[in-house]
This record gives C-alpha cells, structure tokens and sequence, in this order.
C-alpha cells in the first residue's frame, strides 16, 4: 500500500494566511512564507495554497509570494484561485509551484482541464470540488465561487467527468464539515473514490488524529488536508504520523 499524505492547507488573502468556518468568518492566521517552512520541518508530505479572493491584481502579488515560497520549501506544493488560461499555470509553474488546482474555472469551461493536462500533465493538474447538500438524503451538489453558488452538477458525476478530462486528482471538500473539526465526510470520500482512478485528497472537518485515521480505514483516500488544526497546534504532524502508524496506516517518516 502506498503512503498516505498529510498536506496542510494556506488559505490566502492579501498575502496573509486566513482560515475560517463553513466558508465564512474568516479570520488571519499567519505568514505563508514561515508557516511553509515550519511545515516542512514538521514533516508534511505536501503543501497547498489557495488564494481565496483572486483578482488579476492580486494574481501579481500571489505570483511573487509563490516564488519566494519555492525558495525555503523542498517539497511538493499546489497553488490555486483565479486560474483561468495556460498562461496562468505557466506563471505559477514558473515561479516554482509543484501543481496548480483548479475549481470553479474548471466548471465553467472543463475542457480547459483537457487543455492544461495536454500541456502541462496530467500529474500537476488537481480539481478541486466544494460540494455541499440541503439534508441528510439529498444529493451531494458542486459548488463554485467560494462556495457561494450551487451548481447542478452532482459531485460524483464531476469528480469522474475530471478524470475522464485529464484531472490528475481530485480535492474533495465538505463545505458542511470546513472548519467544524467533527470529522471527514467519510462516506461521501468513500463514494467518490470509489469511481475514480486517480488520488482522491480528502478534505474538510479534520479535527482528532481519529479522523485522519476514519477517513484513511474507510474511505481508501490518498491524502487528507487540514488547516486549523495545523494552524492552531492542536495536532502536530510528527504525532499525527506516529499515531497512524501505530494504527496500521502507512505514512513516511
């Protein structure tokens, strides 16, 4: 069995990082730049960094701390929000990024999944999916702008129409669960996973080692991602490792 990863999450906003609950009381945390480092030291296995409030002028100041992160960090780091066009990726690869992740763009016109996996590769394109539901018996729908609008595209459907266009993963995220640290979507990661063939990276309600482990036991996901717990110290990577391993998960030291 592969190695599970463990990849903290940098919300972005005005070169700050920020993080908040279901998508909404948004809150500074700290420095992209240092938190990164400190990532690293702790022993993640990947980074992502998602500028949340995208606009063409803020493109240019995430560009330049994309590349002034490349230069502290040495692993594998994915960059995402307002990417729109190869030209877009071009620069964010360029400055240093590892793999670049894309969302609502990717709704509104999915052939450019297609069109950045011919030109890039498949492995460094990730499509991320913000999925919600009205109730326990509903369907899972995706959702794009920031979580702010439905679609009516059943989260499954899409997450293997991705793949079949070119997506190297998916990043699956409860907007439901952002932030609550009740837990992974488990039976949702599992659905999902269940028709892909490519990583599926949990994320959304990382809140106990438990969880990490729940959604790895049950759900067969590659990776999860988490933010505030990382943020905040309440689960330390190394520990986070160390208890998963006792618990059977394969992990890299």
């Amino acid at each position: 069995m592969l190695a599970k990863r463990i990849i903290p999450c940098m919300d972005i906003r005005d070169g700050n990082i920020v993080k908040g609950i279901n998508f909404e009381n948004i809150r500074e945390v700290g420095n992209p730049v240092e938190l990164g480092k400190y990532y690293v030291e702790q022993g993640a296995d990947e980074l992502v960094y998602l500028d949340i409030t995208a606009t063409n002028e803020k493109r240019k100041v995430f560009l330049s701390l994309v590349r002034e992160i490349a230069k502290v960090i040495n692993i594998p780091f994915t960059v995402g929000g307002g990417i729109s066009s190869i030209n877009d990726v071009s620069d964010l690869l360029d400055a240093g990024a590892d793999k670049i992740s894309i969302n609502s763009a990717a709704v509104k016109n999915p052939k450019l999944i297609t069109e950045l996996a011919n030109k890039f590769g498949s492995q460094c394109i990730v499509v991320a999916i913000d999925t919600n539901r009205n109730n326990e018996n509903s369907d899972w729908y995706v959702y794009v702008h920031g979580g702010k609008t439905k679609t009516v595209l059943r989260t499954i459907d899409w997450a293997k129409k991705a793949e079949e266009l070119g997506a190297g993963e998916i990043l699956l995220t409860s907007m439901n669960k952002d932030g609550t640290k009740n837990g992974f979507e488990i039976e949702l990661n599992a659905a999902v996973w269940n028709t892909l063939n490519i990583p599926l990276i949990a994320s959304g309600g990382a809140g106990t080692m438990q969880d990490f482990y729940e959604v790895f036991k049950n759900s067969s996901a590659e990776a999860a991602l988490a933010a505030s717990v990382f943020h905040y110290k309440e689960i330390e990577i190394p520990a986070l490792k160390k208890y998963l391993l006792e618990h059977n998960i394969p992990v890299r030291i």
